[in-house]
């Protein structure tokens, strides 16, 4: 699509840069906030897009790209330069999924752009400050220190938006709010946040550790995979195609990581799909209740990401079992063109419960943001 070109401002505009392991989310900002132009591209062509892309819109003050893992030596969103890109390029196999993609695109986009700033907004930075029981695994010190095995957190941009949205909509500072964050999309997190910072949440070194997801198998008994290995002769390389395609929802029902499919396929009598779906919301509420373990006390419980955004049956499974929590079922299902139009709604009706809320999907808005907030330039969306 081409850009409205009335949002032009004397502060320019931002192009965020969003890689999946096929696919590719392109869309140019204004300085107020608003998305002026979008397109998404997949597979070999994606390059090819952006170049398009660029050629049909007003050039972009800088750029942001979303880069899913840090590393240990990046702890906030940086200018991507020569030493930068070497340490992303070192994590990679960390997140193999996102990491190397991303660096693709960043390289595809370094050159068609090379004289504007790139920066790499990470989905680790809203994690950096978890307590040290949150973020230490319980191995040898050997192992921390030398290999670097510790927890960090994913999905942080998603968190960093969703956590703002909810404190308007709460009417409250966000550094006076105990709250769980989950997103829920082709990964899926759970998130605990004490007075605006993260203090515990389900991912890992990896954003393999935690939720049953998509296609992600979540977390598994370490001792079955040593059991894998010797008894049955699975590779490193089989264990990883596995774990990470293979697995989750798809893996349980056979057929489908979409919980839309699987919520058809249940009502038609699939038993394959019902213990998908049903594995799935205990997973989440295992993964908020171990969240809520680490507040004082619970203001509110957030659902973000495509599935937390557009799948009301999962969200009311979820919360008509944590009763525990003060979390009621009963859930009000806004409409998505709506939720989409207002960014987020309250959707709890049950008297004296924990307020549930929906908030629309941020990410690329959180990554324009903190794009300008890096390179000092005015940011008119707060």
């Amino acid at each position: 699509m081409r850009a409205d070109r009335s949002h032009e401002s004397r502060d320019g505009y931002v192009l965020v840069l969003d890689a999946g392991s096929s696919s590719l989310h392109i869309a140019l900002f204004a300085a107020d906030g608003e998305r002026v132009a979008v397109r998404d591209a997949s597979g070999p062509a994606a390059a090819a897009e952006l170049r398009n892309f660029l050629s049909e819109v007003p050039a972009p003050a800088a750029v942001g790209h979303r880069i899913v893992h840090s590393g240990p030596h990046l702890t906030g969103h940086a200018l991507i330069d020569t030493p930068v890109r070497a340490l992303l390029a070192d994590v990679a196999d960390l997140a193999p999924l996102h990491v190397t993609p991303a660096l693709r695109v960043v390289d595809a986009a370094r050159e068609l752009l090379p004289d504007v700033p790139h920066v790499a907004c990470f989905d680790t930075v809203f994690h950096k400050d978890l307590p040290a029981q949150a973020r230490t695994y319980a191995v040898p010190e050997r192992w921390r220190a030398e290999y670097g095995l510790r927890r960090y957190g994913f999905h942080g941009l998603s968190y960093s938006w969703a956590l703002q949205r909810t404190a308007q909509a709460l009417g409250r500072p966000v550094d006076n709010l105990q709250v769980v964050l989950v997103h829920l999309g082709g990964g899926c997190s759970a998130c605990a946040v004490r007075n605006g910072h993260s203090v515990d949440t389900t991912m890992g070194l990896t954003p393999l550790e935690g939720l049953v997801m998509s296609r992600r198998s979540g977390s598994l008994d370490p001792g079955a995979l040593l059991w894998l290995q010797r008894r049955h002769g699975l590779s490193t390389a089989e264990l990883d195609d596995t774990l990470h395609r293979h697995s989750g929802l798809l893996g349980l029902s056979g057929t489908s990581g979409d919980t839309r499919d699987l919520v058809r396929a249940r009502a038609e009598g699939d038993a394959a799909a019902a213990l998908a779906l049903a594995t799935f919301t205990l997973s989440c509420r295992r993964g908020i209740a171990s969240m809520a373990a680490s507040l004082d006390r619970l203001d509110a419980l957030v659902f973000t990401g495509e599935i937390g955004e557009d799948q009301p049956e999962v969200r009311e499974e979820i919360c008509s079992a944590l009763t525990v929590l003060g979390v009621r079922g009963g859930l009000l299902v806004p409409e998505l063109e709506d939720l989409m139009r207002e960014g987020l709604r309250r959707i709890d009706q049950a008297v004296r419960s924990v307020p549930v809320l929906v908030v629309a999907t941020g990410e690329i808005q959180q990554i324009a943001a903190e794009t300008r907030r890096l390179l000092g330039v005015a940011d008119r969306t707060r």
